[in-house]
């Protein structure tokens, strides 16, 4: 009798996706994208149905449930369950101290899916809702808000009917009085600030809000450059039992100018974009960058960070956040399925916070009597509204919701305790920050203005190409709004390694001038340079030096600080090294020569720092199109026009 219930409240909820259009089913499948990905891809209505009911699915749906619709939910699977109970009652439970095969025979009873139709009007007396106002406006609009994700659907006369499984998901929370709006998220229902005597609080304005934003998003865009470029250059292995060691962060963090857990923030938000990936290699897994990197160089600003944003806001992590007795580390597999909701219930909660009302972050670790725990206190108690099972008796729940709230302040989404137009815009749609962001960060210059104390000042984000010249020819020395490069004989040395000629770095300079000329004394190094460069070859024969200045052999021979090389005239325009090429041209550069390498065949070898890359990572299934999926789901052929009349949902 149990069973025959649950099969036909799937009956109802496959009638109710029947009635839908295309596009509202296609927008039901884009919503619930990801718990349904982790399960094999439907192919008739009843087992999208069976899908949406499934526990594994429940258990990920009701955590990104605000406090009405979980209200209503559970209020109508217990009015459900009773109704059914009593209907066609399961084996009574066993009486204390029962034996196993008791135990056993009524578990497999299955009571727990006893299901009956239920009236929305009983609903609504369960919650005290039933006189009309905001209660019986939050109730109503909750119930609408269920039908149309799946959680719940009407009968042919009106009755509702619910996941026979909510009970089991929902026994352990209590979910309190039924409350229509969210709390104020602040102490006592006034800002903080205005409730001290004394101090005035804060002013501030749109203009600040967008200008802090702004500095976030150009720092954020500025180390994740470095630090991606970090790993092309030398990729990190991961420990063998997963993760990257800590010498391996702070090498990074060193290279991306972050603090260590901004790092660990990052490396996981860029393995979450597709930007790099782990590869098994002889040596162990490493992390280094995708083909996806590339193009992401190509990019503009704005467009470099939206992935990153959209896989912040997914996350099955709070990066920055290491419980207590673990070593903090990146790049392992995020098992914080509550993480997203309490990212978007904190969010949620700091929107409703006007400008000048807002509470600074709190500390890392606020204390019980600290006025920045009890702000906080409040927060989560506002929060808890918008994502109740998220919050709400989760363990280390507080400590985990500060480093959330610092992560998104590292990334422009909050300021001054309120959100940005960039956190509204996440919050709103993720999959929609190209428009936001292109107005906070301006395009990628193409031109640096280059001064006579040699240096090159790009006013902004270079561009890759030009990041990329200046950093082959001279040595980054500043960060900030202005972006400093300095030039200096062992840089253009570098360069000419590279494979530059004096002439060709002299026009690539030249043509990425703002002024469309190089001062004298950048000119002059380059020329200097030049002429001294190559004087002298490192064959790879383990290994000579020649050169036809007979004088500089005879200097190499006898300099002092060459004397580790074992160096001997075997010509008078060659000498043999006791030690590989490599190790003799760091020595001979050391002691201030210009040497360079040249191969068996007589040409010049070009030096390049070396550049890695692997796979980019194939996209998740079920994010490829809903609108075909729903299309085939209906029966309808692929840009069919649905015209049959949608019913209610």
């Amino acid at each position: 009798m149990t069973s025959l219930k649950a099969v036909e409240g799937l009956d109802t909820l496959t009638r109710s996706l029947a009635q839908r259009t295309p596009e509202q089913l296609a927008a039901l499948l884009s919503r619930h994208a990801e718990p349904l990905a982790r399960k094999p891809a439907p192919t008739q209505l009843r087992g999208l149905a069976g899908a949406l009911w499934s526990y594994e699915t429940l258990h990920h749906l009701v955590l990104h449930l605000d406090h009405p619709r979980l209200q209503v939910l559970a209020a109508a699977a217990r009015i459900s369950q009773d109704r059914a109970a009593r209907a066609a009652p399961g084996p009574a439970a066993p009486a204390p101290g029962a034996d196993h095969q008791s135990l056993m025979a009524h578990r497999l009873s299955f009571p727990h899916l006893a299901t009956a139709p239920v009236p929305p009007e009983d609903v609504y007396a369960a919650l005290g809702a039933t006189p009309p106002g905001p209660a019986r406006t939050a109730a109503e609009t909750a119930l609408r808000s269920l039908c149309d994700d799946g959680l719940a659907a009407l009968t042919e006369d009106g009755t509702l009917v619910v996941p026979p499984r909510v009970p089991q998901l929902l026994a352990a929370h209590d979910l309190g009085p039924f409350t229509p709006a969210a709390p104020w998220p602040a102490s006592g229902g006034t800002p903080p600030a205005t409730a001290r005597p004394g101090i005035r609080p804060a002013v501030v304005t749109p203009a600040a809000l967008h200008d802090e934003s702004r500095a976030a998003a150009a720092t954020l865009a500025a180390t994740v450059d470095r630090l991606l470029s970090a790993l092309a250059t030398q990729p990190a292995a991961l420990r063998k039992s997963g993760g990257l060691a800590v010498r391996e962060i702070r090498r990074l963090a060193g290279a991306a100018g972050a603090t260590e857990p901004q790092t660990r923030l990052l490396l996981d938000l860029t393995l979450a974009a597709g930007l790099i990936a782990l590869t098994r290699t002889p040596a162990g897994i490493t992390a280094l960058p995708t083909g996806a990197y590339d193009d992401w160089l190509t990019r503009p600003p704005g467009e470099r960070l939206a992935p990153l944003l959209t896989a912040w806001s997914a996350l099955w992590a709070v990066p920055t956040h290491t419980p207590f007795g673990e070593t903090a580390t990146a790049l392992v597999r995020g098992e914080d399925r509550y993480a997203p909701a309490l990212r978007h219930a904190l969010l949620a909660a700091l929107a409703a916070v006007p400008l000048g009302a807002g509470s600074p972050l709190p500390p890392q670790a606020p204390g019980p009597e600290d006025g920045a725990g009890t702000t906080l206190q409040s927060l989560l108690r506002a929060a808890a509204w918008y994502r109740p099972l998220a919050v709400t008796g989760q363990p280390t729940a507080a400590d985990r919701a500060v480093h959330t709230l610092h992560e998104a302040a590292y990334l422009g989404l909050t300021a001054h305790g309120t959100l940005t137009p960039l956190g509204h815009a996440l919050r709103t749609d993720p999959q929609a920050l190209d428009e936001p962001l292109r107005d906070l960060l301006p395009p990628l210059l193409e031109q640096a203005h280059f001064q006579a104390d040699l240096t090159a000042v790009v006013p902004g984000r270079p561009a890759a190409a030009l990041a990329g010249l200046l950093a082959a020819a001279a040595d980054r020395e500043s960060e900030g709004h202005a972006v400093t490069w300095r030039f200096t004989p062992a840089s253009v040395r570098r360069a000419l390694d590279a494979g530059h000629t004096a002439h060709s770095l002299r026009d690539d300079l030249t043509a990425a001038s703002a002024t469309g000329a190089l001062p004298q004394p950048l000119d002059y190094l380059i020329q200097d340079t030049a002429r001294t460069h190559g004087r002298m070859r490192v064959l790879p024969t383990a290994c000579c030096i020649r050169s036809d200045d007979t004088a500089l052999i005879g200097e190499l021979a006898a300099h002092r600080a060459l004397r580790d090389l074992g160096l001997r005239a075997i010509a008078p325009t060659v000498l043999v090294s006791g030690r590989p090429p490599a190790a003799t041209l760091e020595a001979l550069r050391a002691a201030g020569y210009a040497p360079t390498l040249e191969s068996d065949t007589g040409t010049t070898t070009v030096e390049r720092l070396p550049t890695h890359r692997t796979k980019t990572p194939a996209a998740p299934r079920g994010t490829g199109a809903p609108l075909a999926l729903a299309q085939r789901l209906l029966g309808l052929p692929a840009g069919a026009p649905h015209t049959t009349e949608a019913g209610s949902p």
